[in-house]
């Protein structure tokens, strides 16, 4: 007994370290990204809402209002005929449902859906669904996570573990949780996926970058989501 209240007291201090990337923004951007009325993706999701009840199939025709699919956003990746995110599931509804050809990856319609479900999410935890499978694609994603790659020989882990809130290009390094996403970057002028941020971190370090929706991204996806269980959502976010 005295063993299992020690590790439950463990687990709970390590909870309490983590830290959301909208925690390390500056003021400006952590209110503007709480304001629905000013936040710099408001077209975008203007745009979702438009494609929303767009056409015969549209997303209204199965799902009604988007409100419906509160709580949808917390449980991405998936197993569902192979491992999906959340953007791969729309993807798919589009392709199989709508019979309509499958948009390009980041293409501003898709995100534009993304971000308009992942909103319906806000102030939820999120909820990684488990299970031996995920298990396994799980300990994949934190092999790549801790695995030096790249010209500059670095991992994942040396910025977003090891330098957590130190300072990179005069940001503060976040703690990889991705409670937020998608997220409308400056940098970008526009919203984006987890991919497109990963993909970046590659380019970055100088090292291959991994193909879109690869099995590489996935994996990587489903053990951030897990490393960021239960951590309250506020999609779409705000970054530098």
């Amino acid at each position: 007994m005295r063993a299992w209240l020690l590790l439950v007291v463990a687990l709970a201090a390590q909870a309490d370290e983590r830290r959301s990337g909208r925690d390390t923004m500056s003021p400006a951007l952590r209110t503007l990204q709480a304001d629905e009325a000013q936040h710099p993706a408001e077209l975008a999701l203007a745009l979702g809402r438009e494609l929303w009840a767009q056409g015969a199939r549209s997303c209204a025709s199965c799902h009604g209002e988007p409100a419906t699919l509160r709580g949808a956003a917390t449980r991405y990746p998936v197993f569902d005929q192979g491992l999906i995110d959340l953007p791969g599931r729309i993807q798919r509804c589009r392709v199989q449902h709508q019979r309509r050809p499958a948009w390009a990856p980041e293409a501003e319609p898709l995100l534009a859906l993304a971000a308009l479900v992942a909103r319906q999410s806000r102030g939820l935890p999120l909820q990684p669904p488990q299970g031996a499978e995920l298990d396994a694609v799980a300990a994949q994603g934190q092999r790549l996570f801790t695995t030096r790659v790249g010209a500059l020989n670095l991992a994942c882990a040396q910025c977003h573990d090891e330098r957590a809130g130190q300072r990179l290009g005069g940001s503060l390094i976040p703690q990889a949780h991705v409670d937020d996403y998608p997220v409308y970057r400056l940098e970008w002028q526009a919203v984006g996926s987890l991919q497109r941020r990963l993909r970046g971190c590659l380019a970055g370090v100088r090292a291959r970058v991994w193909d879109w929706d690869g099995a590489e991204l996935l994996a990587l996806e489903v053990y951030l989501a897990r490393r960021s269980a239960g951590m309250t959502m506020q999609p779409p976010g705000v970054r530098p």
